[in-house]
């Protein structure tokens, strides 16, 4: 599959571009790319699609924030998935056909059943949780049905009419040159009835804004841009339609002494020179608790060790990484007489050894008037 285009450059505008300038831009191209001007044209069909996603996603700022930070890949993340067709591109953007060219370009009613907008929500853990996984209970805002009316939008004891001016079908027919094309209609918004007494609390539009707080259980393993969907938990559908999901997107802060990579948790730990040269038993700490680690004689700077089983589990398979553990020798700075005084018969112990040693290699090796 063809990886898409940048939005900005399919409209042609700057990344900073305002609204008016996109709006132009958009007239443009749907002027040049409309369907009925270029019937059968599958090029033309398709920068037609291409130029309304990229104007639907720059004009709404949420989207575009999204878009600008995380690219297309963040807009999938966030619910979504583009324009499906035609009817969905001329129902979504009639009232700016409207501006464009007199008139719309709606190809069905809007009074249709739709699907609820999705939500995102952004949780921060820490590492410990992150590797554990933890359950959570976080406040959604979000638009949900009124109880005052259940969600029709009328007042107690009103009705719903059938839109006089469209015969309840969302849309009316309107011609001009070589376009027909019907719009939504203007008495009813494209809703095919009219409320005759709004609803006092939400004042007709059947929504209202509450927080409502949703328990999310975290698996073990997450990591930093990690993506939980919940089914359902997102905005109301309109007339019927299914309600949206909500997206937790992950963010795990840093730990002070363990770093991860994918499944393995890496650390440092110092020991003495003489541990290193003589060897040792040394605490570890790991995730679930201390363990204990023989170091070798003679284990040198940046040696690594590995205990298995010890890391983080794998959201796929839930195998657990291994922890791995690089010693760095530290040198002492503050020694006091009798330390100072081992070291030098120590050192003059090493010289003597490397002494004797560099005469057996230099007595072995043949001199020049042999070769």
């Amino acid at each position: 599959m063809a990886s898409k285009r940048d939005y900005y450059e399919v409209l042609g505008v700057s990344r900073n571009a305002d609204e008016t300038e996109l709006k132009k831009a958009y007239r443009k191209l749907a002027l040049q790319f409309h369907p009925d001007r270029n019937p059968g044209s599958c090029e033309a069909e398709e920068k037609f699609k291409e130029a309304a996603e990229a104007y639907d996603v720059l004009c709404d700022s949420r989207k575009r924030r999204i878009y600008d930070q995380y690219g297309h890949q963040g807009l999938e993340g966030s619910g979504f998935s583009g324009f499906g067709g035609f009817e969905d591109i001329f129902s979504s953007f009639g009232d700016i056909f409207e501006d464009f060219f007199g008139f719309g370009g709606g190809r069905r009613s809007r009074s249709r059943a739709q699907r609820g907008a999705d939500l995102r929500h952004d949780v921060t853990l820490s590492f410990l949780d992150a590797a554990f996984g933890v359950e959570q209970e976080i406040d959604v805002k979000k638009a949900v049905s009124c109880t005052e009316c259940s969600g029709t939008g009328a007042a107690s004891g009103t009705g719903i009419k059938t839109c006089a001016q469209c015969g309840g079908t969302g849309q009316v027919s309107r011609s001009q040159g070589f376009f027909t094309v019907r719009t939504p209609c203007t008495q009813c918004r494209g809703q095919g009835q009219v409320i005759t007494t709004p609803c006092s609390i939400c004042r007709g539009k059947g929504k209202v804004m509450d927080q409502k707080t949703v328990s999310v259980k975290i698996p073990a393993g997450v990591n930093n841009g990690s993506r939980l969907r919940i089914t359902g938990e997102g905005e109301p559908g309109s007339n019927g339609g299914p309600h949206g999901d909500l997206y937790i997107f992950i963010h795990v802060q840093a730990h002070e002494f363990f770093e991860r990579d994918d499944t393995n948790v890496i650390c440092q730990i110092p020991i003495s020179f003489v541990q290193a040269a003589l060897g040792d038993t040394v605490t570890i700490p790991t995730l679930k608790g201390d363990v204990q680690l023989e170091i070798p004689k003679g284990t040198q700077p940046g040696t690594v060790f590995r205990i298995r089983g010890e890391g983080i589990p794998s959201l796929r398979n839930g195998h657990r990484g291994d922890q791995v553990v690089q010693v760095n020798v530290k040198t002492p700075t503050h020694l006091n007489k009798k330390q100072v005084a081992l070291l030098q018969e120590f050192a003059s112990l090493e010289e003597n050894k490397f002494t004797s040693k560099l005469k057996n290699i230099l007595k072995s090796a043949p001199t020049r008037a042999a070769q």
